[in-house]
């Protein structure tokens, strides 16, 4: 599982010309499934996503709250093409989990973040459609996460 996740002033997604989601400050979660991806690699990513310290504290110490710390907003949005493998200059995507399983895997990855977090600070595109995403990066900060592959033993202590 691959995740892009910048911190945001405002992120919106809209679909046939219509918004279908926004928020205001926050993080903004694009996320790619893998074929081999599990439970375990999805509670990986929530707790990753949800406890990356990206955000100033009162004092104005940088790198020291998460997302939950200050209660900000969260929208995910489906990206499927982070799982490309490139052949020669065209895109390939047979890493990624068939539509027909990453739905129902999306969703439980949403269920998770709202068990986790809070349900109402959780937002999130519409899976399978064109959708146009608006990003207002603040600082610009943009951090790349990838869960641990199956079965292999993770060699940073801090993970």
């Amino acid at each position: 599982m691959k995740a892009v996740v910048q911190r945001v002033t405002r992120a919106s997604v809209t679909v046939g010309g219509e918004q279908i989601s926004a928020i205001g400050r926050g993080i903004c979660v694009l996320l790619g499934i893998s074929l081999e991806d599990t439970q375990k690699e999805l509670e990986h990513m929530v707790r990753k996503i949800l406890n990356l310290r990206v955000f100033e504290d009162e004092s104005g110490k940088h790198w020291s709250k998460s997302v939950m710390d200050k209660q900000y907003e969260v929208l995910c949005v489906s990206q499927f093409t982070l799982q490309c493998v490139l052949k020669g200059h065209k895109p390939d995507f047979h890493l990624a989990m068939p539509v027909e399983q990453a739905e129902g895997f999306y969703n439980s990855f949403l269920e998770q973040l709202r068990k986790t977090y809070r349900p109402e600070l959780i937002k999130d595109g519409k899976f399978g459609a064109y959708m146009q995403v608006h990003i207002q990066n603040d600082g610009p900060v943009t951090i790349e996460l990838e869960s641990p592959a199956p079965g292999a033993a993770t060699s940073d202590p801090k993970q």
